[in-house]
């Protein structure tokens, strides 16, 4: 991702983490089994030995963010917050995150706290959920809302940042 004529760089990119970012052995993080923990070959497991891990790409498009100065976020209407908290330490990318709304409520609240935070308006934010409601309800604050149908990837992180935006747009990947 670089500037040209047909991208535009987000000032702020966030990222729900249900089969978005993650994927909880097809579950959403509070449908798991605590406690987490890391096996001997590095993977997330819950009590049920469920593995936890991030959708390929994610690791990448996370670098490629960082490296073009995005700030980064997270969304997340999930009932339990710590759980989701643990696995992103476990996962060592929570850091990575300079906005973090993880609690129950609308995907609203959540970005009008991001606002207030980052101080910047939503028509410089980039969202990718896999839920259609929260892509509409979020597109219509102006942010640039993207639909994840398997996962985040590359091609869906272009679609983000090509101009001219859309709102709450679905997603092909």
């Amino acid at each position: 991702m670089k500037p040209d004529s047909d991208t535009a760089i987000p000032k702020l990119v966030v990222f729900d983490l249900d089969f978005t970012l993650w994927d909880c052995g097809g579950l959403w993080i509070d449908c798991t089994t605590p406690p987490f923990r890391l096996d001997g070959d590095g993977r997330i497991r819950d009590r049920r030995e469920r593995v936890f891990r991030l959708y390929p790409e994610v690791p990448g498009i996370l670098d490629r963010l960082e490296s073009v100065g995005c700030l980064l976020g997270l969304a997340s209407r999930t009932e339990q917050p710590s759980w989701a908290r643990e696995v992103l330490d476990l996962m060592g990318i929570r850091q990575r995150f300079q906005f973090e709304e993880i609690y129950p409520g609308s995907k609203v609240r959540h970005f009008g706290a991001i606002q207030r935070a980052s101080g910047l308006a939503y028509d410089e934010m980039v969202f990718f959920d896999d839920e259609d409601r929260n892509i509409v309800e979020v597109g219509a604050l102006g942010v640039t809302a993207i639909h994840v149908r398997n996962g985040m990837n590359r091609r869906l992180l272009d679609r983000g940042c090509t101009r001219p935006p859309s709102r709450g747009t679905r997603g092909a990947g």
